[in-house]
């Protein structure tokens, strides 16, 4: 896990200054030092090669609600690709109607995070991927259910045969799981930042070339780095003051959870900020609704400091460019179910 920063060393990594009109090609020298533009190509994941048989394995599987113990969710419930990546819900909504503990993750680039989940517990999207399938208020399937009705439809035999060809029986959970990791690795969007990384100074306007310097300037970049604009490390929520607990609520322990560490109390991975204007609500609590505030709750959280309005304005400025084009995403036509596909179990429907 990377050190968590304390307050000086923030401020040390904010050193960096520019003018009210930084000069492009010196924001953008400077910016390369901290972020870095998407690939033009799907990138590669561990132990997992991929190939568009498996791409459209992975695409079927996300979308498709049998997957659930109920027959009623699916990835895209809580990943919408229609709408950022998420579900635009505080908390998701899962098995039995019932409310999940944390705002679901943006599922766009998500590939790129050093890790899945806001606590980090699942090491890659494969590991991802398995989860909530078997968590009680997600899913709540089991493999074997989940293996079950994927072979009772002779279409997806086929389909895992095709993405799978080396290997005799396919249809596994494992499997299940590589072949999801495969369709998300696509699920790219590049934005106006990466053009001007690319060295476009017109990509980004002149407000959010500002507002990128003062992102910088002022030390967001300390935890929102990487090609991700975020999701490389392990932070406090409340480095320098704590939110109340109506956006940091004290029975939610971040990844004191995974490591069992006293110095992770309240401690999540920093989120990755692409997109970031499509996908409120904001923070691991989906308190907040409005980006702004959210910007000026992170001033005063993990900077110390109240930032001027004309200072939040820019930042937003600079977050909407992480605005990227998004994926095609065609509802996939999946394959009939038959007699042998196992009934939905007993969904509870609220009063």
């Amino acid at each position: 896990m990377k050190k968590l920063l304390t307050s000086a060393a923030v401020l040390m990594l904010a050193t960096t200054a520019f003018a009210a009109d930084p000069a492009p090609a010196d924001l953008r020298a400077n910016a390369l030092e901290i972020f870095k533009a998407l690939p033009s190509t799907t990138p590669a994941v561990a132990n997992n090669p991929i190939t568009p048989d498996k791409i459209a394995l992975g695409k079927a599987l996300f979308f498709d609600p049998r997957i659930s113990a109920s027959g009623v969710f699916s990835c895209n419930s809580c990943h919408n690709l229609a709408t950022g990546g998420d579900d635009n819900l505080e908390t998701s909504i899962g098995h039995g109607w019932q409310k999940g503990p944390r705002n679901a993750p943006t599922a766009l680039n998500a590939v790129f995070n050093v890790a899945q989940f806001w606590d980090g517990r699942a090491e890659d999207l494969k590991a991802q991927a398995k989860g909530p399938v078997q968590a009680g208020v997600e899913m709540a399937n089991t493999p074997v259910q989940v293996v079950a009705t994927l072979k009772s439809m002779p279409q997806y035999v086929e389909w895992f045969k095709a993405a799978f060809p080396a290997e005799e029986d396919p249809v596994t959970f494992d499997n299940f799981a590589k072949a999801i990791e495969a369709f998300e690795a696509t699920l790219v969007t590049p934005a106006p930042f990466d053009a001007f990384l690319n060295g476009d100074d017109a990509a980004m306007t002149a407000e959010q070339q500002k507002g990128l310097a003062l992102f910088i300037d002022k030390g967001c970049s300390s935890c929102h780095a990487g090609i991700n604009v975020g999701g490389e490390g392990y932070f406090p929520f409340g480095l320098i003051e704590k939110p109340g607990a109506d956006v940091l609520p004290e029975n939610d322990k971040g990844r004191f959870a995974v490591t069992n560490t006293a110095d992770d109390s309240y401690v999540f991975r920093a989120a990755p900020l692409r997109n970031v204007a499509l996908t409120a609500p904001y923070f691991h609590s989906g308190k907040v609704w409005n980006l702004k505030q959210a910007v000026a709750v992170m001033g005063t959280a993990q900077l110390g400091e109240e930032l001027k309005d004309e200072e939040v304005d820019l930042i937003v400025a600079f977050l909407d460019s992480l605005t990227g084009k998004m994926p095609e995403a065609s509802y996939p036509v999946l394959p009939a179910e038959t007699d042998a596909t196992p009934r939905p179990s007993g969904e509870v429907i609220p009063k």
